[in-house]
């Protein structure tokens, strides 16, 4: 039995994420696809950076097919998490670039092996990998959905911008006054906890 339709499956959740992802940007200035806005620096235009880099590593390097461009911020010389914000001379259109480029060389990996071709991931630990591509399918497409979940809150932290994506939002068609009112009801129920121990660190 061929493979093609469960690569089909997982290759169009994996373009959702993608899409849902670069959506968040539109619209917004230089400055606010660039601003820190939570203490450990995340911004859209980094959540971008690193997520195109981190698909070029898993869909290029790990099976002999290498990106042909460098990504200098994951140098052994590279200051931590240049992987996760633009300098001043990267500029959106070069981040936003870099990320279809790198998209389209994944595109080209998972179109020409199958789901049990083996790679390579360096930095995993030993005995963990090996990955097949149908592994690395999931994997990022899990880690594609979790940096948009991230710039979902950094969206509505800018301009209040809601939405999963163009077209389909899937939040409630409610007024700002009614999302006031849904706001105040939650912090309303919150505030009674505001006394009750923290729970146990895991």
């Amino acid at each position: 039995m061929t493979d093609t339709p469960h690569k089909d499956d997982l290759h169009r959740y994996l373009t959702g994420a993608r899409t849902a992802l670069v959506w968040k940007l539109d619209g917004l200035s230089d400055y606010d696809v660039r601003r820190p806005l939570v203490p450990t620096g995340t911004n859209l235009l980094g959540i971008v950076k690193h997520v195109g880099s981190v698909a070029a590593g898993y869909f290029g390097e790990c099976f002999g097919r290498p990106l042909p461009e460098p990504l200098p911020w994951f140098a052994d010389d590279a200051e931590p998490n240049a992987d996760m914000w633009a300098t001043a001379d990267e500029s959106r259109e070069f981040i936003l670039g870099l990320y279809e480029r790198s998209w389209a060389h994944a595109d080209a990996t998972i179109e020409a092996l199958p789901l049990d071709a083996t790679s390579n991931v360096p930095w995993w630990p030993d005995g963990h990998n090996t990955p097949t591509l149908h592994e690395l399918l999931v994997h990022m497409t899990a880690e594609t959905y979790r940096h948009a979940g991230q710039a979902d809150i950094v969206r509505e932290l800018i301009d209040g911008a809601v939405g999963w994506r163009d077209g389909n939002l899937n939040v409630p068609d409610l007024e700002n006054r009614a999302w006031a009112e849904y706001h105040d009801r939650l912090e309303a129920v919150a505030q009674q906890f505001r006394d009750a121990p923290r729970a146990p660190s895991p």
